[in-house]
């Protein structure tokens, strides 16, 4: 399964928008509420998605908590 679609599962009704942008080299970024949590291209390493999922919850965790 692609990252991009175990953060659909996982994360299906917490979701407000989801864009992609395709790029050459399969490079991405994932970025959450306007904090970068993953640069492929910085590190050269694809996501663990354990880690990028982790990652998401910690933010919406952080952004529910805000009045």
């Amino acid at each position: 399964m692609s990252l991009t679609a175990e953060i659909l599962k996982e994360f299906e009704f917490d979701i407000g928008q989801l864009t992609l942008i395709p790029s050459d080299g399969g490079v991405f970024e994932v970025v959450v509420n306007g904090e970068l949590i993953h640069s492929k291209k910085a590190t050269r390493q694809h996501a663990d998605p354990a880690q990028v999922k982790q990652a998401i919850k910690e933010r919406l965790k952080v952004a529910n908590q805000q009045p």
